[in-house]
């Protein structure tokens, strides 16, 4: 029975039913399955196959949109009971997301700051035309292990870097770990700028994460 509600979990995300997603989380709840299982042995299950679906080609840009929606649903209805037990999900890190200054591309990072959450970590999402001194105030104020750059033209990339220099200059660089991330991105791009982690799509980004914080 809890294992039919877990893979009904799970397709839900596949479906991109988000309303299915929050009745079937605050069943589970009902049910008094821990918030923990419901996440990892439902939603997640349903979100890391939409994300293989998608490598595969056979799922396109709106079925990862949709899925990331539902997976951001069930998190919000879990969110409460999870910071509540915080039983078995010690957080795997505080990290600040945001698309550099002149993007206004918001659905990468959106789906990787789901699928980060769902992994365990505490994430802030700050938006998408994030200025320099924006990030630089949020990583001070936030005191994030992780910090994450969106960039989806090649004209903002530059602002991937110019953000890495503010770091520097405000003297918090060692103190945080910079991933970048966006379609005209790449590791060589990475390596040049001085960040500590790239990821071409949300499910590398999530182990990225991981790696870059120690938790893997």
């Amino acid at each position: 029975m809890t294992n039919d509600l877990y893979s009904q979990m799970a397709q839900s995300v596949i479906d991109g039913e988000f309303e299915v997603a929050e009745d079937l989380a605050q069943k589970g709840l009902a049910a008094g399955l821990p918030p923990a299982d419901i996440l990892d042995k439902g939603f997640v299950k349903g979100i890391e196959e939409v994300g293989d679906l998608f490598g595969k080609g056979e799922f396109f840009l709106p079925e990862l949109v949709q899925g990331a929606e539902a997976m951001k649903a069930a998190v919000a209805v879990l969110q409460p009971e999870l910071d509540k037990m915080k039983e078995g999900r010690k957080t795997m890190g505080k990290a600040v997301a945001g698309t550099v200054a002149g993007d206004i591309h918001e659905i990468g990072k959106t789906i990787v700051c789901s699928m980060l959450s769902a992994a365990g970590f505490t994430v802030t999402d700050i938006g998408c035309d994030v200025s320099v001194e924006v990030f630089v105030e949020k990583v001070k104020e936030t005191k994030c292990d992780l910090l994450l750059l969106s960039a989806l033209l090649t004209t903002t990339m530059p602002n991937q870097q110019k953000t890495i220099e503010a770091l520097k200059a405000a003297g918090l660089r060692d103190g945080v770990k910079v991933m970048i991330g966006g379609a005209p991105t790449t590791r060589a791009w990475a390596d040049e700028i001085g960040a500590d982690g790239y990821a071409e799509d949300a499910i590398e980004a999530v182990a990225a994460a991981k790696q870059l914080v120690g938790a893997s």
